[in-house]
């Protein structure tokens, strides 16, 4: 209970900007991360930049807020380390870049800069007990939303809204519809959602493949979260703005390196070429035994990969003869 008093009232006096009102970043983060723990989406005391967390923060945004403050995940996730039960860990190499909140301001920079931050381990203990998660969520509500908190409890049918919505467009969406939106959140510099779109496409891909590379059969099974397939863009997302299913192939990282510079391809009947512009010794890793095998495909026929995409490719980045 001392800890639970103890964190009622460090949240009850967050150091929170008010020169422009009430600025709601640091609640709304907090709100965010107790969602996260409540649905195990963390389990421990060190907080990654997830998409489901800056789901869970953009959706929380649009339900509660209601002042002309920038939605921006960046401040609060790096700011929390001046309440004191919030220190982050910089990336190698970017140990300096903590010294300069300014240069944290865009979400590109902290997610560059920042590996995670670790809360501290009485509060951990709250966030993973039911009871105490409840009570810290409801005060936060409360103090500090108390004219849209029923928006919210209205929302936890389906808690992840903006997560759930995304993860459809890039399993359903034409490709031409979902290029045509991430230009928009491009020319719009929305960087927090084309992070969280990148990032479920990278997971969508393995998934659907069965985490196994669509070439070579490869595939590894761990007890801890470990990925050795790729999701690969058939048509390079620099050109095609495109994170649907369909523009993308699980590959082992050999071969999907392979396949971005053109030494492989797949035809019209989904069967390897190989390109003869290269010499390689008699190994296991050899590149030219799979030509001709057709490769591994999803068990829906919808999620196969675009012929037009494959075409592309074979056109634009396959090396031939």
């Amino acid at each position: 209970m001392n800890s639970l008093n103890k964190y009622l009232n460090v949240f009850q006096r967050l150091r929170i900007d008010r020169a422009h009102g009430f600025a709601p970043h640091k609640p709304i983060l907090l709100i965010s991360l107790i969602q996260a723990f409540k649905n195990e989406l963390i389990t421990s005391d060190r907080i990654y930049i997830t998409p489901e967390l800056v789901a869970l923060f953009k959706t929380n945004w649009s339900l509660l807020v209601r002042s002309n403050h920038d939605c921006k995940f960046s401040l609060p996730f790096f700011h929390l380390i001046s309440d004191k039960f919030w220190k982050l860990i910089a990336k190698t190499g970017f140990e300096n870049f903590l010294k300069f909140p300014s240069s944290m301001r865009s979400f590109a920079s902290l997610n560059a800069a920042i590996d995670y931050a670790i809360i501290e381990e009485d509060l951990l203990e709250l966030l993973t007990d039911k009871r105490s998660n409840d009570i810290l969520l409801k005060f936060l509500l409360d103090y500090y939303f108390p004219e849209t908190k029923n928006n919210f409890n209205l929302s936890n049918q389906k808690q992840y809204d903006l997560f759930n919505e995304i993860e459809s467009k890039i399993l359903e969406n034409n490709s031409d519809v979902y290029s045509r939106e991430l230009k928009s959140l491009l020319k719009d510099r929305e960087e927090e959602e084309i992070f969280i779109r990148s990032n479920i496409f990278k997971r969508e891909i393995p998934k659907i493949y069965n985490y196994t590379c669509s070439i070579s059969g490869m595939k590894v099974d761990a007890i801890f979260a470990i990925s050795m397939v790729d999701a690969c863009h058939i048509k390079p997302f620099s050109q095609s703005y495109d994170d649907t299913i369909s523009n993308g192939i699980a590959l082992c990282p050999n071969l999907h390196r392979a396949f971005d510079r053109g030494l492989i391809s797949v035809d019209n009947h989904y069967r390897v070429i190989v390109s003869n512009t290269f010499n390689e010794n008699n190994s296991d890793y050899s590149i030219k035994k799979y030509s001709n095998q057709k490769i591994i495909l999803p068990d829906n026929l919808k999620f196969y990969p675009s012929q037009n995409n494959l075409e592309w490719h074979r056109r634009n980045c396959f090396q031939g003869s």
